[in-house]
Parts: structure tokens; C-alpha cells; sequence
């Protein structure tokens, strides 16, 4: 589970108009429409094709909480694709993003200040900008650590530099222990 990763996918998610399925049988007919055969399915959730069949005809209702686990993800990364691309490019071009945070946020600053880390909860809106770099980084396969440097920026300049009004000489922001990391469009 990543923290940046999940929580990008969770404020998208928040755009669909419809529901995803819930059960195994619609979200496995689901699949195998999407993906075009069993086969393919059975690859991507490391189960037989014969399994996903069964769960197709609904012979089987109840899978094992991991297999539960990764068919709901599955679904959910593939569910209203229209949707979300146009919930994505709207963040990035004219929304921005809210990043709601509760995390240890220090920085490096000249000799002088008061740089010290401390816990600080902040609920931010980010220019469409970083929203589109958050979600260009995450297409591309980007590490959490990638993630969570991008929105260290972002809180750098947003922030504690608000918009370049002060603290002009804030070099570098850390955003450590994070407890709580919520996206929303």
C-alpha cells in the first residue's frame, strides 16, 4: 500500500457517477469484459482461468479475503476510466488539488530561524501545477519518495513561502511521519 499513491486514486475516485460493483460474480464479469477473456483475468488476479469462470457463472460467491482484496483494487483501477481522466485533467489545468495533512514538517533555512520539525496539521489547496506533476509522476511509476518530494514542494511554495510573499530563503521542506494524508479535487 502506498500512502501518496492510494490516496491520488481515493480523490479521483470521489468523481465517479456510478458505483462500482461490489460482489465477486459482477466484478469478475466485469473484468473479463474489460481485459477481453478469462484467461487474461486469471493472469492478472494469479488465480486458474477455470476459478474465474466459476466466479463468472456465479458457481462461486465468496472469494478469499486477499483474492477479495485484489479484485476490488483491480476493478477500482480500471472502473470509469472516462471519468477519471477527465476529473484528472481538471485538477491539472484549472482545479488544483487539496492535500489534507497531519505529518512532521520541518525545513533548511539560513542560520537563524526557527527550522525545527514539528506536527503540524495542514489542510492546503495546490495550483493545478502540482496537481498535474503529482498525477504525471504516478503515471509513470513514480516511488513514494517521488511522490512525497513533489508535495514537499508544493507545501514549500504554497505555505510557508505563500506564493513567494515570505520566506524567500526556505531552501528545502521535509514532510516526514506522516499520520494522516488525504487528496480531494
Amino acid at each position: 500500500m502506498t500512502l501518496f499513491g492510494d490516496g491520488l486514486d481515493a480523490a479521483v475516485q470521489k468523481a465517479f457517477t456510478r458505483p462500482a460493483p461490489k460482489s465477486a460474480g459482477p466484478q469478475m464479469r466485469y473484468l473479463v469484459k474489460r481485459l477481453g477473456s478469462t484467461k487474461q483475468v486469471a493472469q492478472l488476479l494469479r488465480i486458474s482461468q477455470r476459478t474465474v469462470e466459476r466466479y463468472v457463472k456465479d458457481q462461486i460467491r465468496k472469494p478469499r479475503p486477499d483474492l477479495a482484496a485484489r479484485l476490488e483494487r483491480e476493478v477500482k483501477k480500471r472502473w470509469q476510466p472516462q471519468i477519471r481522466a477527465r476529473a484528472r485533467q481538471k485538477a491539472a489545468t484549472t482545479g488544483g488539488i487539496v492535500i489534507d495533512t497531519r505529518a512532521r514538517l520541518g525545513y533548511t533555512a539560513p542560520i537563524g530561524s526557527t527550522d525545527q520539525d514539528r506536527i503540524r496539521h495542514l489542510t492546503v489547496a495546490l495550483p493545478p501545477q502540482y496537481a498535474a506533476r503529482l498525477f504525471d509522476a504516478q503515471d509513470q511509476g513514480a516511488t513514494e519518495q517521488h511522490l512525497r518530494e513533489i508535495a514537499a514542494e508544493a507545501l514549500r511554495e504554497v505555505y510557508f513561502q505563500d506564493g513567494g510573499r515570505r520566506a524567500g530563503s526556505l531552501e528545502e521542506v521535509r514532510f516526514t511521519d506522516i499520520e494522516h494524508l488525504d487528496f480531494d479535487l
